[in-house]
């Protein structure tokens, strides 16, 4: 059996070992559309996080039997086609949740404590010059007594929940949008984010999340608010986030992921040069322990998928 990893450079530098055993492995750090078909001509195993693997692809690969997604979301793959031919799909859920959940605390206790710019300032000797033992130059808030509102209430935002009531917040669970009933132990949507002291993000982007947080949402919100998004990039609106940021409609707003990625130059958020605005490089999943437990997982669907038993599949 040939597996063909399309991206491998998405798995930083962690071992493949769990893949080589189950046959031969040819990786490719990463690969470009036209260089696809070429690369897995023969493959019967395609693995790949986010290569594009569409229906034009998928028609010039008659030995391929099944697609191994590397992550959670399969958007980069077209499911249709896939199910039409007959090539299973396949994801990857829940091996990231603990580093998401540490990543969504890291940004946060940044931000709400602007340890960025204390640490900044250490650096720029204005510790060193201080007239007092301390430096108290930027306001430090606690996540203790704080609305908590949680948009997205999966795996993922259970855990994050959790947390937050270890910190001693008030957490709220934000219902859906647009919803026609209120669930049990959940707040409607307008009401959570008016309510709120810290917004966190976790659900999926799709049709109903595009460009929820724009520019009306986000005039709902306490200017003393912050928004955390480490879901994905299209739910919250950047334009109307930097209008809203330059017109102190919230206090801050720390984001992992953009609606166009990687990151391009011309977005509105690199534009912006406040202090109350983090940016990282969509790495929130990417602790070496979560990469091993996807590394494993993928492994795994491949070997279940050849015996005949369950996988995560999603075509």
């Amino acid at each position: 059996m040939k597996i063909v990893l399309l991206d491998a450079k998405t798995l930083a530098n962690n071992s493949l070992l769990p893949l080589t055993v189950l046959g031969e492995l040819v990786t490719y750090q990463n690969t470009p559309l036209e260089q696809i078909i070429t690369r897995c001509i023969d493959a019967d195993v395609i693995v790949s996080n986010k290569v594009v693997i569409n229906s034009k692809v998928l028609a010039s690969l008659p030995k391929l039997k099944l697609i191994c997604v590397a992550a959670t979301g399969t958007n980069n793959i077209d499911l249709r086609a896939a199910k039409k031919q007959g090539i299973a799909v396949c994801n990857v859920a829940g091996y990231s949740t603990s580093a998401v959940v540490q990543h969504t605390f890291t940004l946060l206790g940044n931000l709400m404590g602007n340890m960025h710019r204390y640490i900044a300032d250490c650096k720029n000797g204005q510790w060193q010059s201080s007239d007092i033992f301390c430096r108290l130059d930027y306001p430090i808030k606690e996540i203790a007594a704080k609305n908590f509102a949680i948009i997205g209430y999966g795996t993922l935002g259970k855990a994050v929940a959790n947390v937050a009531q270890a910190f001693g917040a008030h957490v709220i669970i934000a219902e859906r949008p647009n919803a026609r009933s209120i669930r049990a132990g959940r707040v409607a949507f307008k009401d959570a984010i008016k309510s709120a002291d810290i917004i966190s993000i976790h659900c999926p982007l799709n049709d109903e999340t595009k460009d929820l947080f724009n520019a009306s949402v986000l005039a709902q919100l306490k200017p003393s608010a912050v928004l955390i998004n480490t879901a994905r990039g299209g739910i919250v609106n950047e334009l109307a986030l930097v209008s809203a940021l330059n017109e102190q409609q919230l206090a801050g707003a720390a984001l992992d992921v953009l609606s166009i990625e990687p990151a391009q130059k011309n977005n509105p958020l690199f534009e912006y040069s406040g202090h109350n605005l983090l940016l990282t490089p969509h790495n929130a999943w990417a602790a070496e322990e979560s990469i091993d437990r996807l590394i494993h997982s993928l492994a795994n669907n491949i070997k279940c998928f050849l015996n005949g038993e369950h996988i995560n599949r999603v075509v």
